[in-house]
């Protein structure tokens, strides 16, 4: 209801730097920023910032529709977006994708490259700041569910780094992982918390879920397939206007080819639900169906995983990127 509120910018820094701050814990950032990683910088950090990012958002998503918490009441708050108000508000999910992404990365590069440690740190706690506030200049959250969100971001942290390496061993060798990759994921989605009225929450996670569970198939085919996956090809050295072009060639081929990948299988798969179910493709009431909305974003996103880590490559080595 509060999205409906009449507002007045004052202030157009503040006003686009936190409109944009809070698109860093979204699907644009997501579907670019963990791509671009495993192109263009190391297989191994990408791997693990996915493996983070997934069961840090799955408990967040969690968290929220068995907490049930509200977001900030409008007014007093004026609400600058739309989507997710129909969501609960603790935690922050967007503060603990943020956490999650930010200094995982870090950790993960910090032993790979030469950075001042302080850089990096900076940099994580920064961009991570940034978009804690963001939540609450948006009217989103309050401190509490930012503060929360944040708190249990790194709390998972501190719990999965020990289990990283092994994680990622498994990851790459075990003979069960595509199983694993796709069953526990779709069990958790259809299983997800039920409520007395509709939230993206469960598309959202669905989302997330299917596109580690396609990234993570992707990962271990390339290790039993492809060249070994423990020999990650970072940014290579070289004549610096060459890399740039090289790295921003990937990227741009890459995200063509992902953002394909998305709008055909969006329509594909809506369209068979549709034909099996007896829904016209727009009804967006009948997306909304547990028996929809799970399979055609689990299907969608896993492949959109699947192709970031081995179609794109495969182009990329065709077209002389690599």
């Amino acid at each position: 209801q509060g999205c409906t509120q009449k507002y007045i910018v004052k202030n157009y820094f503040y006003y686009y730097l936190f409109k944009f701050s809070a698109a860093l814990g979204e699907e644009i950032f997501y579907i670019t920023f963990l791509p671009f990683t495993y192109w263009n910088i190391d297989h191994s950090v990408s791997r693990r910032m996915i493996i983070v990012w997934s069961i840090v958002m799955y408990i967040g998503q969690v968290s929220k529709d068995i907490l049930k918490w509200p977001r900030p009441l409008s007014p007093p708050v004026v609400k600058l977006e739309m989507r997710t108000n129909a969501e609960y508000g603790m935690p922050s999910t967007h503060a603990m994708a943020a956490t999650a992404i930010s200094f995982s990365f870090f950790i993960a590069t910090m032993n790979l490259y030469k950075y001042p440690f302080e850089l990096g740190l900076a940099a994580a706690f920064v961009f991570s700041t940034l978009v804690c506030l963001s939540r609450l200049y948006t009217g989103m959250h309050t401190v509490l569910d930012v503060i929360g969100g944040a708190l249990i971001s790194a709390v998972l942290l501190v719990l999965l780094y020990p289990a990283w390496d092994t994680i990622d061993h498994l990851l790459l060798t075990s003979p069960f992982c595509p199983l694993f990759s796709i069953v526990v994921p779709l069990v958790l989605c259809y299983n997800y918390p039920k409520l007395d009225y509709y939230s993206p929450t469960r598309g959202d996670t669905t989302t997330i879920l299917g596109a580690a569970a396609g990234a993570s198939v992707g990962f271990w085919l390339n290790n039993q397939y492809a060249a070994s996956a423990y020999t990650s090809r970072s940014v290579q050295p070289g004549f610096p206007l060459i890399t740039v072009v090289s790295v921003l060639a990937r990227f741009f081929v890459g995200i063509l080819v992902v953002l394909l990948t998305r709008w055909l299988m969006k329509s594909v798969v809506l369209g068979v639900l549709g034909y099996h179910y007896k829904f016209p493709i727009r009804d967006l009431e009948a997306r909304r169906r547990l028996e929809v909305e799970v399979p055609y974003k689990f299907v969608t996103y896993s492949s959109v995983g699947f192709t970031a880590t081995v179609i794109v490559p495969l182009l990329h080595e065709l077209l002389g990127l690599m």
